[in-house]
C-alpha cells in the first residue's frame, strides 16, 4: 500500500515537472512554471524520504534523522547562496550546481557497484573461509560505467565553466597540440576499460575510467572559448540530466529517471537552438571554440590599433538630443548591462521615451549574456513590457528603418565581422545588424574586446558613436537630460 502511494506521488511529481518546463517556455508563464517545479520537487523529496525509511534495514528513526540532517545542511547552503548571489552571477552558480549533480552520479555509481558486488554471497571456501560473491549482471555494470563516465565529465567540465564564468580562469580556449586526438584517445581508453569491466568486473577499471573521464571533462570545456559559454552552460545542463537519469537506473528510481531525461533532453534541445543561433555545429563547439584576435585592447577614449580606423565619442546630453528627435529606437542589451545593473534606469528611459510617442523596442540576441535567456530575465526584473522585447530574427529586418540603436554592454552579438570577415573567429555567427540604423550609440567602459576576445569594426563606422563610462551612470545622465 505504501509503495503504491509513493509511486503515485512520483507520477504526480513527474507531471508537475513536465508542466513546469511548459511554463518556463514563455515569459508570461515562467513564474507559474517555477512554482509547479518547486511543488513537484517537494512532493518527490517527501515520497523519497518515506520510501527510504520504509525500506531501511536499520532502525527507521536513525535513517530519518540522517536524511533530515542532510536536507537541513543542503537547504541551509542553498538558501544562503540564493540570498547572496547576484543576477550577473547566475551563470556560474548554475555551472557549480551542475558539478554537484555530476559528483553525485560518480559517488552513487561507485557505491552502487560496491554494494551489488558484496550483496550476494554464493560460496565459502572450506579451508580459508573466503566468501565468494556473485557479480552484478552486465546491464547493471553498463549502467554503473556510463553513469560514472557522464558524471565525471559533467563534474570537472562544470568546474572549469564556473572558473571561466567567474573570471577565476582565462576565458580564452586552451589549445593543446592534437587536442582532438587527446579527446578521442580518452574515449577509446574508456571503451577498452568498459570491455575489461564487463569481462572481469572489478573496482580498478571503474576507477581508472573515472580518472580519465575527469581529465576529459576538464579538457573539453577548457578548450572552449568564452564566446561559446552560453552553449556550454546549456550543454552541461544536458549532461547533468543524463547523469541524473543514469543514477536513477542504478537506484531503480523511476522519478529520477524521468526527471533526468527531462533535464537531459531539454538541455540538448536548448544547446541545438543556441548552436543554430550561432551558425555553429554542436561538434564544432565541443572541439573548437572562439579564439582571440590577439590585439591589446585600446584604452577608453584613445585611438584603436589602427587596423579599423578611429572611433567617435559622444556625451550623454548629445545622446538625449538624438533620442528626443527619434521616431524609432531599438535597444540591444548585453552582459555589460547586467554587470552595471543598468536595467532599471534603462526601463525608466524606455517609459519616458514611450510617453513622448517614441517607438522603443529591444533586440535580444539568443546568446546575449553568459546564460540562455539571461537578458530576458533582467529586463523582466526591471518591469520592461514583454511585448517590446523581441528576438534577433524578429527585429533584424526593422533595423534599417530605425533612427537610433542603443548598444548597451553588447559586443560580439553586434559585430559585423561575423558577416564581413570570413577569417574572423566568429565568422558565420548571426548577429544583430545594428549598423543598418541611422545612428548607433555604443555604451562601453573602454575599447576593449568582448568576452570572445574579437575586435569589433562596428565601433569605427561613420554612424557609430562611443559613449564611455559605467552604463548605469550614463543612462541615468541621459534620463536626467531628457
Amino acid at each position: 500500500m505504501l509503495t503504491s502511494a509513493v509511486q503515485a506521488a512520483f507520477v504526480i511529481a513527474a507531471v508537475l515537472f513536465v508542466l513546469s518546463l511548459a511554463g518556463l517556455s514563455r515569459q508570461e508563464t515562467a513564474r507559474r512554471g517555477n512554482i509547479l517545479g518547486m511543488v513537484g520537487m517537494v512532493l518527490a523529496l517527501a515520497a523519497t524520504v518515506v520510501l527510504a525509511v520504509d525500506q531501511s534495514q536499520r532502525d527507521a528513526l536513525v535513517t530519518l534523522v540522517l536524511i533530515a540532517l542532510v536536507l537541513i545542511v543542503g537547504a541551509a547552503v542553498g538558501v544562503r547562496r540564493a540570498q547572496r548571489v547576484e543576477m550577473t552571477q547566475m551563470p556560474e552558480l548554475i555551472a557549480i550546481l551542475h558539478s554537484f549533480v555530476g559528483l553525485a552520479a560518480v559517488l552513487v555509481g561507485i557505491n552502487s557497484y560496491l554494494t551489488e558486488a558484496v550483496a550476494h554471497p554464493i560460496a565459502v571456501a572450506p579451508l580459508s573461509g573466503q566468501i565468494f560473491y556473485a557479480q552484478p549482471d552486465a546491464v547493471h555494470l553498463v549502467e554503473v560505467f556510463l553513469g560514472v563516465l557522464i558524471g565525471a565529465v559533467t563534474f570537472t567540465g562544470s568546474i572549469v565553466a564556473y572558473l571561466k564564468l567567474s573570471a577565476r580562469m582565462k576565458s580564452s580556449p586552451l589549445t593543446l597540440p592534437g587536442r582532438n586526438w587527446l579527446n578521442l584517445g580518452a574515449l577509446v581508453a574508456c571503451a577498452g576499460l568498459l570491455t575489461w569491466f564487463l569481462v572481469e568486473p572489478g573496482i580498478w577499471p571503474l576507477l581508472a575510467m573515472t580518472v580519465i573521464a575527469l581529465a576529459l571533462g576538464w579538457h573539453l570545456v577548457a578548450a572552449i572559448g568564452g564566446g561559446d559559454m552560453p552553449v556550454v552552460v546549456s550543454m552541461l545542463n544536458s549532461y547533468s540530466g543524463w547523469a541524473a537519469a543514469a543514477t536513477g537506473f542504478m537506484l531503480s528510481n523511476d522519478l529520477l529517471i524521468i526527471t533526468g531525461a527531462l533535464v537531459g533532453s531539454s538541455g540538448a534541445i536548448l544547446s541545438f537552438i543556441m548552436c543554430r543561433a550561432m551558425n555553429r555545429s554542436f561538434v564544432s563547439v565541443i572541439l573548437g571554440g572562439f579564439g582571440s584576435d590577439g590585439g591589446a585592447p585600446a584604452p577608453g577614449g584613445g585611438a584603436d590599433d589602427g587596423s579599423h580606423g578611429v572611433h567617435t565619442e559622444i556625451q550623454a546630453a548629445e545622446v538625449a538630443e538624438l533620442l528626443k528627435e527619434a521616431r524609432t529606437v531599438v535597444i540591444t542589451p548585453g552582459y555589460g548591462m547586467a554587470v552595471a545593473k543598468a536595467q532599471y534606469p534603462v526601463a525608466d528611459l524606455v517609459s519616458r521615451l514611450r510617453a513622448q510617442g517614441v517607438q522603443v523596442r529591444f533586440g535580444v540576441h539568443p546568446v546575449a549574456g553568459r546564460l540562455p535567456g539571461h537578458m530576458n530575465v533582467l529586463l523582466a526584473e526591471a518591469k520592461v513590457p514583454y511585448d517590446i522585447v523581441l528576438e534577433m530574427d524578429e527585429i533584424n529586418d526593422d533595423l534599417a528603418d530605425t533612427d537610433v540603436v542603443l548598444v548597451i554592454g553588447a559586443n560580439d552579438t553586434v559585430n559585423p565581422a561575423a558577416l564581413d570577415d570570413p577569417h574572423s573567429p566568429i565568422a558565420g555567427m548571426p548577429v544583430l545588424r545594428v549598423w543598418d540604423a541611422g545612428q548607433v550609440i555604443v555604451f562601453k567602459r573602454s575599447m576593449a574586446t568582448g568576452y570572445a576576445g574579437v575586435q569589433n569594426p562596428l565601433f569605427f563606422r561613420e554612424n557609430t558613436a562611443m559613449l564611455f563610462g559605467d552604463a548605469k551612470t550614463q543612462v541615468e545622465a541621459i534620463v536626467q537630460a531628457l
